[in-house]
């Protein structure tokens, strides 16, 4: 028996002792960044911010298994932001479709999320209408039955059967009455079981766990009650992901008793604000690294790459990638590569040959110039 098959459901009950020892901690750590984050300028923080939220929509993504261009991803974000950013001018409507989403659900938490809203985020998540090679009902509840399978055919194992599609839409207007209902709980408890609640009754044929990761990150946009992002909860789930769905299983099978989900919840975003340290150290590396090389008369096609390259570029920088990027000749771009590395901003890699590649060189040689 499943707990949305119990009589008393949605009576969830936990522990308020236990969980408020380990809610109070991580509030405080919640406060403790967001303070720190807000002691930067302006342009550090918008830079932090893409960082945050480019995080959330792709592990996001890959908790499910799909991989979403991380470059792509930060172009769509920065250019819906109006954040001005060494830009990919290619556009991926399936990125699109997560981007969208997630950027209604952190930048308009003041809004109700209501049916429509819902079908609308999972319409941008399926803009085809179809999950792979599969046709789904897009931007509707499922019109099936759905179980949470693994394993090979002929050999599955059912971890969940979610309730009958002619439950769905009651299962969701009491689900939303409680979501947007005026409530005692703190937001951070309430964002725990929202999460726990909609994966259970699993309105949709696909999307679900991003949906609901994303229902948790509009409730803890409301408990700061700021759009700003500094944390991804998303990229903490991603890294415990056997431990989220285990622990998810378990209460699903259990017995309204969520104490052991809502403790693991909020230790998982109580790292996931601890983990926020390194998008701050690299923002601050970004900065100090252009401080270092502002002296030097770059032109925009050297700016653009550098910018790539300080966010993570992917694979090695050789002549002919940077002319595909910046769109010049592969004349002008060994031009630009081998006047950045007179001017030891960038570094030729040890293999040579046709596969010469270039780095960008250490902060600390910099900063000794």
């Amino acid at each position: 028996m499943y707990i949305h098959e119990l009589t008393d459901w949605p009576k969830f009950r936990w522990n308020r002792e236990a969980i408020l020892e380990r809610l109070i901690p991580v509030r405080h750590q919640q406060g403790l960044l967001i303070g720190k984050m807000e002691s930067l300028g302006f342009n550090l923080r918008k830079e932090a911010v893409l960082q945050t939220l480019t995080q959330d929509v792709v592990k996001s993504s890959e908790i499910e298994g799909e991989l979403l261009d991380t470059s792509l991803v930060r172009s769509s974000i920065a250019r819906r932001l109006g954040i001005e950013i060494a830009g990919i001018d290619k556009v991926d409507r399936n990125v699109e479709g997560v981007v969208e989403m997630m950027l209604d659900a952190t930048q308009k938490f003041h809004e109700p999320i209501t049916k429509d809203r819902l079908f609308a985020w999972h319409a941008s998540l399926f803009p085809t209408g179809r999950s792979g090679l599969s046709r789904i009902t897009v931007g509707q509840w499922r019109k099936g039955p759905m179980e949470v399978v693994s394993g090979y055919i002929g050999k599955e194992k059912v971890h969940f059967e979610a309730p009958s599609p002619e439950k769905v839409d009651h299962e969701m207007d009491v689900f939303l009455d409680w979501l947007n209902g005026v409530s005692p709980l703190d937001p951070i408890i309430k964002a725990g079981i929202s999460h726990l609640w909609f994966v259970t009754i699993h309105p949709f044929d696909d999307g679900n766990g991003r949906i609901g990761r994303a229902i948790v990150d509009y409730m803890l946009a409301r408990s700061e009650e700021s759009s700003q992002r500094f944390y991804s909860l998303s990229s903490q789930i991603q890294q415990e992901r056997k431990d989220y769905y285990k622990i998810l299983e378990q209460t699903q099978k259990g017995d309204l008793e969520i104490t052991e989900w809502l403790e693991w919840f909020i230790d998982c975003l109580g790292r996931a604000i601890k983990g926020a340290s390194g998008t701050l150290s690299s923002v601050l590396f970004k900065s100090q690294f252009w401080q270092a090389i502002d002296k030097f008369p770059l032109n925009e096609r050297q700016k653009k790459i550098i910018n790539l390259l300080l966010n993570g570029f992917a694979g090695k920088l050789t002549s002919s990638k940077f002319a595909k990027i910046i769109k010049c000749s592969q004349d002008t771009a060994y031009r630009d590569i081998l006047e950045l590395v007179h001017l030891e901003i960038l570094t030729k890699n040890p293999e040579g040959g046709r596969s010469t590649s270039y780095s960008l060189v250490d902060l600390p040689s910099l900063l000794l110039k």
